[in-house]
């Protein structure tokens, strides 16, 4: 009874949004409470004995039906759909529900106790429903067709104000309707935009093609991830907002004082993050847009002593940024915060001093299109002239490298695979998976972040390998 009085009126193959067919009247019946002190206990009192309304976005408590003493501030508390009303005694087993209903059911105990202690009456109540009640999946299910209930469009990535669908083909004759639906529905989102091709399958700033189906052609947006801010313009730069647990999975790995080269940083959401934390971070991308939002990230976010951006192309910025850090001398003065209570006169004091390390510990090739044709590149990263700068001891990089793959329950396959082709660019063909630094040379391990990172297929692997004209680590996360 109550599924069916609260769904939204259905209005099959609407197909301009018309909110004023959205309006229902709830026929209720409600306690109504002589003295407004008794409304906390009162409704307590009914929502253990389940006659009050339990409703999800509805209160039970509202203004008297009657004007007059709604005026007055009088208040009712709305119960269940299916409790009994009667202006003559409650126990009139056979009592109407106020609306002509013969089959009404009889008051409860909890009821019937408090309409004898003239607590309260039951009166009919006339509940408005509109619109604004019902949610996104209420209203366009009561608009698509049967035969499009399966997958109702839900979800949706967000970026700032810009609500980001790809719809299906058979829900693009209803992608306005959805779109001004879920703007209605969402009120941090002021644009919504569908994608009308695939990222990256022609642009090499993986940015797309889009058209804007509710609210202004206006995709300049800022968004908060990990305490860190980012503005942008969201149809010249890559940003996937799913990948944020990807982001702190691999910040996480980086140590303060670390060197971290970013192949293809895009706007910073590793860099950044890294650098707040202490990493020092070479942060290139070929995207001169993302390069200009990279260089206000890092100025916005307050770690230009730790990141430094490039807009060089990725094969020769690995090579060029690994010589140019062998020759670079960088520190940085880490100072205690001062508080209030330390006085006016209290001055920040030196904690530690960080060096910035000869070589880097850590790549970061986030290009999942193509990163792995990247890793030629490392090889022979540390010729004999260059090492010859730097310390005797000094440790091979952990190169992470993304790419996509198929995806099964073991991954057993996919791992054959990606290790094949990561022997074929690398010229060593003894990749195989297994632990890095447990393993022995060549061991890969593998990081399937399909679902926190967002890629469908996406799989993550380490390879393991000391031969000091390499590179000793390529992870592929």
């Amino acid at each position: 009874m109550a599924e069916n009085m609260f769904r939204a009126p259905i209005h099959r193959g609407m197909r301009t949004l018309d909110r004023s067919k959205f309006k229902k009247t709830a026929s209720l019946n409600a306690a109504r409470v002589f003295d407004n002190k008794n409304i906390s206990k009162l409704r307590s009192a009914l929502e253990r004995s389940k006659d009050a309304l339990q409703q999800d976005r509805l209160g039970s408590v509202h203004a008297d039906p009657d004007l007059e003493r709604a005026k007055a501030g009088k208040k009712c508390i709305l119960l269940r759909p299916g409790v009994a009303s009667s202006r003559n005694s409650p126990d009139d087993a056979n009592a109407t529900d106020g609306h002509g209903a013969q089959n009404a059911k009889p008051y409860s105990p909890t009821l019937m106790e408090l309409v004898q202690q003239q607590l309260i009456e039951i009166v009919p109540f006339s509940l408005q429903l509109d619109y604004a009640y019902w949610t996104y999946h209420d209203i366009i299910t009561a608009i698509l067709p049967e035969e499009a209930q399966d997958e109702v469009p839900s979800g949706f990535s967000q970026v700032g104000h810009v609500a980001h669908l790809n719809l299906r083909d058979d829900y693009l004759p209803y992608k306005t309707l959805i779109a001004e639906i879920l703007m209605d529905k969402n009120p941090g989102v002021k644009t919504v935009i569908n994608k009308i091709d695939d990222v990256g399958g022609e642009n090499e700033f993986r940015t797309f093609k889009y058209e804007v189906l509710a609210g202004p052609d206006d995709l300049n947006v800022m968004i908060s991830e990990e305490n860190c801010m980012f503005k942008f313009d969201y149809s010249k730069v890559y940003w996937n907002t799913r990948l944020n647990t990807e982001h702190r999975r691999l910040v996480e790995i980086f140590k303060e004082g670390e060197a971290v080269c970013d192949v293809m940083a895009g706007i910073g959401p590793f860099a950044v993050p890294a650098g707040k934390k202490g990493a020092f971070v070479w942060a290139n991308d070929l995207n001169p847009d993302s390069y200009a939002s990279l260089e206000d990230a890092v100025a916005r976010n307050k770690v230009v002593n730790y990141v430094r951006p490039f807009n060089e192309d990725g094969r020769t910025f690995i090579k060029t940024a690994s010589a140019q850090l062998a020759k670079s001398s960088h520190t940085v003065e880490v100072m205690d915060r001062v508080s209030k209570k330390d006085g006016p006169a209290a001055k920040p004091r030196v904690l530690r001093t960080l060096e910035e390390p000869k070589t880097f510990q850590h790549f970061v090739l986030n290009l999942p299109a193509s990163a792995l044709t990247f890793l030629p590149s490392f090889i022979g990263l540390y010729p004999a002239a260059l090492r010859s700068q730097l310390p005797e001891d000094f440790e091979m990089p952990l190169v992470h490298v993304y790419c996509f793959s198929t995806k099964s329950d073991d991954n057993v396959a996919e791992g054959v695979q990606i290790c094949e082709e990561i022997g074929r660019q690398l010229g060593y063909t003894k990749m195989r998976v297994g632990k890095v630094g447990v393993d022995g040379e060549g061991a890969v391990e593998i990081f399937d972040v399909a679902d926190g990172g967002g890629f469908s297929g996406n799989l993550g692997w380490a390879i393991y390998c000391e031969d000091p004209t390499a590179v000793s680590t390529v992870e592929l996360p």
